[in-house]
């Protein structure tokens, strides 16, 4: 397996490449550290970053990557099969093992990246991919600590937060066209909607906070299916088999990924944990958490991630 890098970054640049996930072509982006003040023998730090519900790599991802490389990690932020600039079909569908089967193609790929230490590993993920972190990290020794931010990690009780947020009609409307998608083919809907319209998130402030970070290749449509997907999505029971040091960034007004089901998560896997007074969208760069939610994690792999001072 390769690693195909088609533009070199030059310093604090970015570079795109691209690599194989079960046989499709994954669109990334390369971030170098700008320091090495982090830097060990067999290289620097490397964290994997990947988006959320639909999310792009090109939508809010960059000012998270763009400051872990200011503290010294190389970053690839790459989107899964079917989604944004990445390859295969078909397009907009979520399959929770088709994404931690991408994800883990990433880490194979952030290995062979110039200039990193292929065992300091660092999983990054919001949303959705803050509950893929907890699975493609465990009983792993090539991880060297992880990031779960705003985390979906039990979809069950996702579906339960959403019963308080939404009416029982619009559930049961959005769960009979996830059962037609499945029946008769993709059916595809809003990512998001406004509330009272059919659409994956449809709570009040979620269109407007989800467009205000969408870039060039997001799309607002989404396979309906993806509810009955989030129904068995239980990323939180991996948790306990980390190795390594697990950081769990909590909005407590989450009215998407439910902060009890994070809680629970961070402390099977002995993590720790930083609470933020928002929603799930306040933790991105405009918004009054991005800062905190950055700061914390910088100083978090600074603190696990140092090298040894020379003797």
């Amino acid at each position: 397996m390769t690693t195909q890098q088609t533009t070199q970054p030059s310093l604090g640049a970015r570079a795109d490449v691209s690599f194989p996930s079960a046989g499709v072509e994954l669109s990334g982006w390369h971030f170098p550290a700008t320091t090495d003040e982090l830097a060990g023998p067999a290289g620097r730090p490397v964290v994997v970053m990947a988006h959320g519900l639909a999310g792009t790599k090109d939508s809010g991802l960059e000012p998270y990557a763009r400051g872990l490389a200011a503290a010294g990690l190389d970053v690839l932020a790459f989107d899964y099969r079917g989604f944004g600039t990445s390859g295969g079909t078909p397009r907009q569908t979520v399959s929770m093992a088709g994404q931690l089967e991408d994800y883990r193609a990433a880490m194979t790929a952030a290995k062979r990246l110039d200039g990193v230490d292929p065992d300091r590993l660092v999983l990054w993920g919001v949303s959705l991919a803050g509950g893929h972190v907890l699975a493609a990290g465990a009983s792993r020794d090539d991880v060297a600590a992880v990031v779960a931010l705003t985390p979906l990690v039990d979809g069950l009780a996702a579906g339960r937060l959403a019963l308080q947020h939404h009416k029982p009609t619009a559930m049961l409307r959005s769960t009979l066209e996830g059962v037609r998608s499945r029946v008769s083919g993709p059916r595809m809907m809003p990512v998001v909607a406004r509330p009272g319209e059919l659409g994956a998130l449809t709570l009040e402030g979620c269109y407007e906070d989800y467009l205000a970070i969408a870039g060039p290749s997001w799309r607002n449509e989404i396979d309906a299916a993806v509810g009955l997907e989030l129904g068995g999505h239980r990323p939180a029971k991996h948790a306990a088999d980390l190795r390594c040091p697990l950081l769990v960034q909590i909005a407590d007004l989450d009215r998407s990924a439910p902060p009890h089901a994070a809680l629970k998560a961070a402390f099977a896997g002995r993590g720790e944990v930083r609470h933020y007074p928002c929603d799930h969208f306040d933790v991105y760069a405009g918004k009054d958490w991005f800062d905190a939610a950055l700061a914390h994690q910088v100083h978090f792999l600074r603190r696990h991630l140092a090298p040894p001072p020379a003797s």
